[in-house]
Formats: structure tokens, C-alpha cells, sequence
């Protein structure tokens, strides 16, 4: 089901919602949702036969292959976010030279980035053995025939694990500063409209409109925080602590994790809108 979710929902906005939209935000998004909808499409389909039947069926390369592509598609949706929260900052910060600084084309730039380096980051790291060196004969003792498990060593744990964070605090640190000025031109427009009235309404209003700003700005955010960060920190103490958690807990994450992709649709609207909010 929740693959049937993912699908529909990235499709439909990677089709319907961003037709007669063409601005450099709503490429970003697109090519979000493209992202999301790849992963649903490629990935999804065979890690539910896995998790299910708790066998792999489809060969040791397709697995190694199959590795790649979750995690290229992954990074690819977190970097997008990242971007599209720079997007964001400059439209609300400078709305005057925004039309001039994030054009088309540098939308094209930001997308290219994204997809370049997951895929190469990913390819590289998986099909040159760097990702489980030093682990052979755990991983020997670990593996089993049929399974599909794709061990990674500390180094390239942290190092990923550093993506996402980096990433997050990143956005943590734009929409912070877009709340502020959200915050800050609210005020400015009921003191402007506060002539005509009363003290009690204009802290209503005022109060209103900024829980709306953060809601808004907050979705993306908090998400990625909630749907993310047990995947990663499953992962981080796993690894220091030599694969103690079981196929069943991991897999509980992973799927909590995979889960942000039936979010992301949801919340496109508000993230491409985010200078539009009712302030």
C-alpha cells in the first residue's frame, strides 16, 4: 500500500500539479518527485518482496544494484529539500533580485548536482569495495545464502551519515531565518493595518498568521527530522556496535524512513509557497 501511495502521489505532482508551472522552484520540486517517484518504482517493489518473504530472490548483482539505487535516490530527495530550502531563503530574503539570481537555469544547475553526486557517490562507493573494506569476515559470518545485505564500514557510515546531518542542519538554518523574516513582515503589516484597530485584534492576527509562517516553513523540516533520524542513528550504533540489531528492527526503520516519500508529495504545495503564505 504504501508503495501504491508513493507512486500516485509523486506522479501526480510530477505531472498534473507542475504542467503550467514552469518556475525555477517548481523544477526543483519536479525533479523531487521524480526522485520520490524513482525510488517507489525501482526500489520499493523489491524491498517489500524482501522484507516479506525475508529472502532475496533476484541475484547478488541485482542486490549490489539494487543498493545503489536506494541509496542514490535517497540522497538525491535529501539534497533536493536542501535546495529547494535555498530557493526558498532567497526568495523571502531578497524578493526583489530573486527573479535574477535563482533563474532556470540555475534551477538546472541545482538539480544536476543533486543527481550527479548521489549517483556517482553511491556507484562509486559500492562497486569499488570501499564500503565494507576491513569487514570481510564479518560480513562472512553475518551473510547468508539468499539474503541481500550490503554492509557498510564506519567510515563510509559516518561519512553518510554526515550527508543527511549536514544537509538537515542546513535546512534547519534557512527556514529558521525565513520564520524570522516571515515573522518580522507580519508585524509590520498589522502595524500598518493597526490604526484602524483594536489592540486585542491585532495580537490575534499577528498571532495567527506567524503560527501559519511556521507551520508552513516547519512540514519539510520536522518530516524529515521524525521519518529520518531513527534510520540513521539504527545505523550509526549499529556499526560501533557490530550489526546487533536484528533483520526485523532494521527493517522497521528503513520502512519508517521510506515513508517520507508518501509525505513529500503532501507537502510540495506548501514548500513552493512558502513566500506566498498568508503573512
Amino acid at each position: 500500500m504504501l508503495t501504491i501511495f508513493t507512486e500516485g502521489g509523486n506522479l501526480m505532482v510530477s505531472i498534473a500539479y507542475f504542467k503550467q508551472h514552469h518556475s525555477p522552484t517548481n523544477f526543483l520540486i519536479a525533479s523531487l518527485a521524480c526522485a520520490d517517484f524513482a525510488l517507489d518504482m525501482t526500489v520499493l517493489p523489491f524491498s517489500t518482496v524482501r522484507s516479506v518473504e525475508t529472502c532475496w530472490y533476484f541475484g547478488e548483482i541485482f542486490c549490489r544494484f539494487h543498493c545503489c539505487l536506494d541509496v542514490s535516490f535517497s540522497l538525491a530527495s535529501v539534497f533536493h529539500l536542501c535546495f529547494i530550502s535555498v530557493d526558498r531563503y532567497v526568495a523571502v530574503n531578497y524578493p526583489l533580485i530573486y527573479a535574477v539570481i535563482f533563474t532556470v537555469p540555475v534551477s538546472g544547475i541545482f538539480i544536476a548536482v543533486a543527481w550527479t553526486f548521489s549517483l556517482m557517490y553511491s556507484f562509486s562507493v559500492v562497486y569499488t569495495g570501499a564500503h565494507d573494506e576491513g569487514l570481510q569476515e564479518l560480513v562472512s559470518t553475518l551473510s547468508c545464502e539468499g539474503s541481500c545485505q550490503i554492509f557498510f564500514n564506519k567510515t563510509w557510515v559516518v561519512v553518510s551519515s554526515l550527508l543527511y546531518f549536514i544537509t538537515f542542519s542546513a535546512m534547519i538554518a534557512l527556514y529558521s531565518k525565513i520564520f524570522a523574516v516571515a515573522k518580522r513582515q507580519a508585524r509590520m503589516i498589522e502595524i500598518m493595518s493597526n490604526n484602524t484597530q483594536s489592540s486585542n485584534n491585532y495580537s490575534d492576527r499577528v498571532g495567527k498568521r506567524e503560527r501559519k509562517a511556521a507551520k508552513t516553513l516547519g512540514i519539510p523540516v520536522i518530516a524529515f527530522l521524525e521519518f529520518w533520524s531513527p534510520y540513521l542513528i539504527t545505523v550509526i550504533i549499529d556499526i560501533f556496535l557490530n550489526f546487533i540489531t536484528p533483520h526485523l528492527g532494521f527493517d522497521i526503520v528503513a520502512w519508517f524512513a521510506y515513508s517520507f516519500d508518501l509525505l513529500s508529495p503532501l507537502s510540495l504545495v506548501s514548500k513552493s509557497n512558502v513566500s506566498d503564505c498568508e503573512l
